[in-house]
């Protein structure tokens, strides 16, 4: 047996999917088959007689949001909830920016909206993609406008801590995958069945693979939180915006240090130019209209006496 068949070998043992499920969905994969793609929906299928390129069409599911301008209808099968920058290292009193003397108290207030959107979302089916950043721990991919503004805007002072360097209290390097400071804060669970991307710019579709992850999942509407709203949030929404996708900005699940005519502005911009503002209560009270009806509770009957 040669090299490439034995790894074809290999890859169809380990892609072959099981279905425990008497009444599988229009998306599951039959027991005889192997999948071969970075979802179900979007895969090629190998059985006994050949490859199958036809893809699974996706059921929609369908949630109306109130929303500024205008009442928005999503589907989340096709909406990802990217939440940006809720890292140590941003939104921790101990990480690069509480270290720098920058109050992480604006950071931290999404962090209770965005804890109770994350279990509704996920239980509606919803994709959440936690999107970091990341930097090279040798800064080789950094150009000098991002390392000189890293040190501080306006200071560019020599000694204060950049990208990828030490703060006083040593949490590790700054924004470095691995590192204590580039987790998610503990209040935020991360889950299996959720996506990670690093990025190394304010936009997250510079120089990664952002764009090709939700273009393969098949993601047309994507809803944002995090931090910093006028920053990496908005950088990221415009274009994402620009790439065509629908853009919802959950407002009350962003936050910055920026004086607050700065988040005014941006969402005026949001609803004026690239999509929709909504609040994360109300796309909670939305999913949950997604749940399915529990039947209803059975009265007890009062027990007849005993007899005497």
């Amino acid at each position: 047996m040669d090299q490439n068949h034995s790894v074809a070998r290999r890859v169809h043992a380990t892609c072959t999917v099981k279905n425990p499920h008497r009444n599988p969905s229009p998306e599951a994969v039959p027991e005889s088959q192997a999948c071969f793609g970075p979802a179900a929906h979007n895969a090629w299928r190998l059985d006994g007689a050949g490859v199958s390129l036809v893809r699974t069409p996706r059921v929609p599911k369908a949630v109306q949001l109130e929303a500024q301008p205008q009442r928005i209808t999503l589907d989340i099968v096709r909406s990802v909830l990217v939440v940006v920058d809720m890292q140590n290292d941003f939104c921790h009193p101990k990480g690069w920016f509480g270290q720098k003397g920058i109050p992480v108290k604006p950071m931290r207030r999404p962090i209770a909206a965005i804890a109770a959107l994350l279990p509704a979302w996920r239980a509606a089916g919803g994709t959440v993609l936690w999107l970091n950043w990341g930097v090279r721990a040798d800064r080789l991919n950094l150009p000098p406008v991002v390392q000189f503004n890293g040190k501080g805007a306006g200071t560019s002072s020599a000694d204060a801590v950049g990208y990828a360097e030490t703060s006083p209290e040593d949490r590790g390097r700054s924004l470095v995958p691995g590192e204590w400071g580039a987790q998610v804060v503990d209040e935020l669970a991360v889950e299996p069945g959720d996506i990670t991307v690093f990025k190394h710019r304010l936009s997250g579709f510079w120089d990664n693979e952002l764009d090709t992850i939700l273009r393969l999942r098949g993601a047309t509407t994507l809803l944002f939180a995090g931090v910093n709203t006028d920053r990496c949030v908005f950088s990221t929404l415009q274009d994402a915006a620009f790439l065509g996708y629908d853009c919802v900005l959950v407002d009350d699940a962003c936050g910055t240090p920026s004086p607050a005519y700065v988040t005014r502005a941006i969402h005026f911009i949001v609803r004026k130019l690239h999509g929709f503002t909504a609040r994360s209560v109300d796309l909670i009270t939305a999913l949950a209209a997604l749940a399915p009806a529990l039947p209803p509770t059975p009265k007890r009957r009062r027990a007849s006496p005993a007899p005497r």
